[in-house]
């Protein structure tokens, strides 16, 4: 374990397979029905680490390398809210990112030339990127007016991330390596795992369509990949013990990244458009939830499309961290969103 880790996080993870059996069965289930073929899990409540284990294979083979509870693996999407939210949030209270600044402000290119005012892309701001609430789909061009409804967009948090960069003057993993990785002792949390860690990290593909190679230790998402590795919606590499280090800090109230207060603004869910689960860069849980039933109202969160996902309820001063490869071999397989759910409420279940 970090040897910071008893700063933020004491452990008591002794009992762990005792109180938490029904919720590794859970997993269990999930391996052997090929949802994924390994995952690794870590529960933080009131302060400490309950449970931290790792279980099932890098891959379906047996003979493949057993998962442990210190395997890194690709976080996908929760890349936007370890990485990129959190530096909105940082740049926010240094007075740099204003939610509602026009993004055609930081990048006059977004908008087309010679549409004028009636480009309605000049009306897109940094809070509809954080959103989702921009009008530009999940990845081509402007499909609907901004802020007629939520749709999840890479592409929006992408821009977002081009926007990060002209306000801090520095590439985003530049950034989020010294603002937060290091500030937190997420010692194993990094955009570009470098070649010597590559075998000890789970495959996520085996791509036949884009890149026509195993994908293993290198970003799983095609948009990240062509933007070598460094994008804002996805990228981010780490194991669930760094993840619940961040979650904890969040708990904490976002000591010592970033002020109570502006912590608040981002988690709260936005009042429109009307039945959006969305707070700013965090989802909150809708109905059903793939954080289970049991989450609170006030709780967030984010999932990973290589089957990641982070949940935090500062209700209960509880985060749960599930990090997988589901995407092994191919894309095929959703089992997880059974299994992630379940999983879920078996945690709580044993609380």
């Amino acid at each position: 374990m970090h040897q910071s880790t008893n700063s933020m996080l004491s452990q008591s993870f002794k009992r762990q397979d005792e109180q938490f059996q029904r919720a590794f069965d859970v997993l269990r289930s999930g391996i052997d029905q090929r949802a994924f073929p390994g995952a690794t899990v870590a529960v933080t409540h009131q302060g400490k680490v309950i449970a931290h284990k790792g279980l099932g294979h890098f891959t379906y083979d047996a003979a493949s390398p057993a998962v442990t509870a210190e395997t890194v693996y690709d976080l996908a999407s929760v890349t936007k809210v370890i990485a990129t939210t959190t530096a909105c949030m940082i740049l926010y209270d240094r007075g740099l990112f204003k939610l509602d600044k026009p993004l055609v402000e930081l990048l006059p290119q977004f908008a087309e030339s010679g549409a004028g005012q009636k480009d309605p892309r000049r009306q897109v701001t940094l809070r509809m990127l954080l959103a989702h609430t921009s009008g530009l789909p999940a990845c081509v061009p402007l499909a609907a007016g901004p802020c007629s409804h939520a749709e999840y967009s890479d592409i929006g948090f992408i821009l977002l991330g081009q926007a990060l960069e002209k306000l801090s003057g520095e590439p985003l993993d530049q950034f989020c390596r010294r603002e937060i990785f290091a500030k937190l002792n997420l010692s194993h949390t990094c955009f570009n795992p470098p070649a010597s860690l590559k075998l000890a990290i789970p495959p996520t593909e085996d791509d036949r369509q884009f890149r026509h190679r195993l994908i293993q230790g290198e970003v799983n998402d095609e948009n990240a990949s062509v933007m070598d590795g460094i994008a804002a919606h996805a990228g981010c590499f780490s194991t669930v013990l760094d993840v619940s280090l961040f979650a904890q800090c969040i708990l904490q109230g976002g000591t010592p990244l970033v002020k109570k207060e502006t912590l608040e603004i981002f988690t709260r869910r936005q009042d429109s458009p009307a039945g959006t689960s969305r707070a700013l860069g965090w989802d909150t849980p809708s109905q059903p939830s793939q954080s289970g039933r049991y989450f609170s109202s006030r709780s967030y969160g984010h999932l990973g499309y290589t089957g990641t996902s982070l949940w935090i309820d500062p209700d209960r001063q509880l985060s749960v961290t599930l990090l997988t490869n589901r995407t092994w071999p191919d894309r095929g397989s959703q089992s997880i969103k059974q299994i992630r759910p379940a999983f879920h409420d078996a945690v709580i279940e044993a609380l």
